[in-house]
């Protein structure tokens, strides 16, 4: 751990056997804590306000235009896959999905009579009743017959599919959104408004966003940004009303671009939520933490800044020097991770840097408190 010394400041300051003693000008001189640089084990972290969606979100849309006849749900409501959510009236399907039908009898029939004139053909033109133009038309006709009954099973088709969309079904599991529409409305398959949407909130994803020199600092760190993925710690998220959420997540993925018009690069962080605490369009921060061994912390008192540069006072022959000093841009709000500008055993003020001037006179010799 840091040793913090108390040493006394003043021109007269050696002159004390303590702080509370009285230099020859009568006049008590002021104290500042100090420390001794050591190294020390820091875990910062950066929080990133988010956005949350559900792991999947659908929107319900009718397939086919017709009357709401029925709302199989209420609003709020857990719904499963497959799941009939809505009717829409089903009467002109029904009846386009009859004719249909009846196409596709009469189509087999036209088959079953051609194939039975191709037949006798055959024998006629063996026998040299027909000629081979009477057996070719009527293999043309079972031709034409097939072909129409392959266009009565493909309408077949066509009408059961527009039948099956009479009734809405969930293709997830979720939970469902408000509903726009009562029984009664007209559906549109054009509707730009969805009649539900479904969100799955087994899991969510927090989207949020990184300046690209904190993605290469991250890249640098760990050597890439995959490696990154692989080793960097779980991560937290703070909710709207300021709580932490309960589970801790991890970081799934990062765009492979950068966005022109930020600078930043978007990432998705993964959370269970098997409460449902957690709504799809919620909002919050992710908080990501660095683990740092072996580092330098000093105070943030002991530092002050200048032109957008950091300093501290460093003690040298019993005199403060001002020193330019690199530090993390994380922090806890109370320390800071230096990365340049001092070594282990260096000696600086470590509270009131703002109030010390270049040169004052530091007693290295008074009274340890």
């Amino acid at each position: 751990m840091n040793k913090i010394t108390f040493l006394a400041v003043g021109a007269a300051a050696a002159a004390l056997s303590s702080c509370g003693g009285k230099a020859d000008s009568g006049k008590t001189p002021v104290c500042y804590p100090t420390m001794i640089i050591e190294t020390a084990d820091r875990t910062l972290s950066s929080s990133y306000p988010a956005t949350v969606t559900g792991c999947q979100t659908v929107e319900i849309r009718p397939q086919v235009d017709g009357i709401l006849t029925h709302i199989r749900i209420r609003e709020g409501d857990e719904v499963r896959k497959g799941q009939v959510l809505f009717e829409i009236d089903s009467a002109k399907f029904q009846a386009a999905y009859d004719i249909a039908r009846a196409s596709v009898n009469s189509a087999e029939a036209s088959v079953s009579t051609a194939e039975l004139v191709l037949e006798s053909n055959k024998e006629l033109f063996e026998e040299k009743v027909i000629s081979e133009f009477e057996l070719n038309t009527a293999r043309n006709e079972l031709a034409e017959a097939n072909a129409k009954l392959r266009l009565a099973k493909a309408e077949l088709d066509k009408a059961a599919t527009d039948l099956s969309y009479t009734k809405v079904k969930s293709p997830v599991n979720g939970v469902a959104s408000m509903i726009p529409y009562r029984v009664g409305t007209l559906l549109k398959s054009g509707n730009t408004e969805p009649l539900v949407t479904v969100s799955d909130n087994g899991e969510i994803y927090a989207y949020f966003s990184m300046a690209e020199n904190e993605m290469l600092d991250m890249v640098r760190r760990y050597g890439s940004m995959k490696q990154a993925l692989a080793d960097m710690p779980e991560v937290e998220f703070v909710m709207s009303n300021g709580e932490l959420y309960p589970v801790k997540g991890h970081i799934d993925a990062v765009s492979g671009t950068i966005n022109n018009s930020t600078g930043a690069i978007s990432y998705r962080a993964v959370f269970a939520n098997p409460d449902r605490l957690l709504r799809d369009g919620g909002t919050g921060s992710v908080v990501i933490p660095a683990v740092y061994n072996d580092c330098i912390v000093i105070p943030q008192g002991a530092t002050y800044e200048l032109q957008d540069k950091v300093f501290v006072y460093r003690v040298a022959d019993n005199r403060a020097v001002a020193t330019e000093i690199s530090v993390l841009p994380e922090s806890n709000g109370r320390e800071y991770v230096v990365t340049g500008g001092l070594q282990v055993g260096d000696t600086i003020v470590s509270e009131g840097a703002g109030l010390i001037k270049e040169g004052t006179v530091i007693n290295a010799k008074a009274d340890a408190q």
